[in-house]
């Protein structure tokens, strides 16, 4: 719950921004009407203190002219766009730290309806997605345009102040030609089970060994919760669950002391969690950052024991020229090998989408 929410006049004028104000006001929260429509008063004496005050705010605002222009997001998806920029969570290795400017206030987007009526635009894959199988065979090759929802933000932290992102299945439900994709460290997902997604929503959550999850990712559910979550959306509606297609992103996947065995352990754990036949993907990100997002992050988490010694990594270049530290080729060779071995192990029907 946040601390305070801020409405602009531009929200208001939106028949969803009045819908996230009465959701809000029923909840009992602080509620501002701004006279402008920009966010400010959010600077503290350090970065340290203006992250925090910012992380407990919640603007209600609507989306610049800039994010009617849907950008690629491949390997992910064909196409990207947002309900919201920024997440209540506080993860110490937050891809956000230097993806988004400014203080890390949660901007919630009130013209829903504009933005989803824009997909229309975009039912052209801007780089199609080449996948295949274990095998090398063809995934999907005629499958529906795909749009990602969670790049900047985690929709299912917001939905229960927002509806936000129940609105966007819905919507998805009725377009055959588009397929909707959201990833999640939250469980609050009771109130998505009934809705009439016709299986053009793929559902994930975020995982990762114990290590990791508890050491770095504050503020979520914890990875039991999450995987229960993630079999209520699995089991068809029959047995009381959501009958979605869902997925696993295992990220960031990190070498630490003695990784095989917690990483084994996780799958015991998905593997207890999905213990019958349902419509499942995985995708793996190993742990990466930019010179910048480091400087962010170790403002933000000044005591974070999280490893980001750039002399321990090698640099790759990202379509932008700008240069991230990643594991060397070996250590990724290692993970990448021991990940997609258990996968095999646990879920040999499953899909293995990336590796990244």
């Amino acid at each position: 719950m946040p601390r305070q929410v801020l409405f602009t006049p531009a929200a208001l004028e939106e028949s969803w921004g009045e819908q996230i104000y009465q959701r809000v006001k029923d909840l009992g929260l602080p509620i501002t009407k701004l006279t402008q429509n920009r966010i400010t008063g959010m600077k503290g004496d350090s970065e340290r203190e203006t992250y925090a005050k910012a992380k407990q705010t919640m603007a209600v605002v609507t989306s610049p002219p800039s994010a009617f222009k849907l950008q690629p997001i491949p390997p992910s998806a064909d196409w990207q766009f947002h309900l919201a920029e920024g997440c209540p969570a506080h993860c110490q290795y937050c891809y956000l730290a230097s993806s988004l400017s400014g203080p890390p206030v949660v901007r919630v987007f009130a013209n829903l309806p504009s933005i989803l009526e824009n997909t229309d635009n975009y039912l052209s894959p801007a780089r199609p997605l080449k996948r295949t199988d274990k095998k090398g065979e063809p995934i999907d090759p005629d499958r529906p345009t795909s749009f990602e929802v969670s790049c900047y933000t985690d929709p299912l932290s917001l939905e229960h102040l927002t509806g936000s992102l129940g609105e966007c299945i819905r919507y998805f439900g009725t377009q055959p030609n588009k397929e909707l994709r959201w990833v999640s460290k939250f469980d609050n997902v009771d109130p998505l089970l009934n809705i009439p997604h016709n299986g053009r929503t793929r559902c994930r959550v975020s995982v990762n060994a114990d290590p990791v999850s508890h050491s770095f990712e504050g503020g979520t559910a914890n990875v039991k919760s999450r995987l229960q979550a993630l079999r209520k959306l699995a089991l068809p509606k029959a047995q009381g669950g959501g009958g979605y297609p869902v997925g696993l992103v295992i990220a960031p996947i990190m070498e630490f002391t003695d990784w095989q065995q917690h990483y084994e352990a996780l799958f015991e754990q998905i593997a207890a969690a999905l213990d019958f036949d349902c419509d499942l993907a995985f995708e793996l990100i190993s742990h990466r950052f930019t010179a910048k997002s480091k400087e962010v992050l170790e403002e933000w988490y000044p005591n974070s024991k999280l490893d980001m010694e750039t002399e321990r990594r090698t640099t790759k270049r990202n379509k932008f020229g700008g240069i991230k530290y990643v594991y060397d080729k070996e250590t990724a060779q290692d993970l990448r090998r021991f990940i997609e071995t258990k996968i095999d192990q646990y879920f040999p029907r499953a899909v293995l989408l990336y590796w990244t």
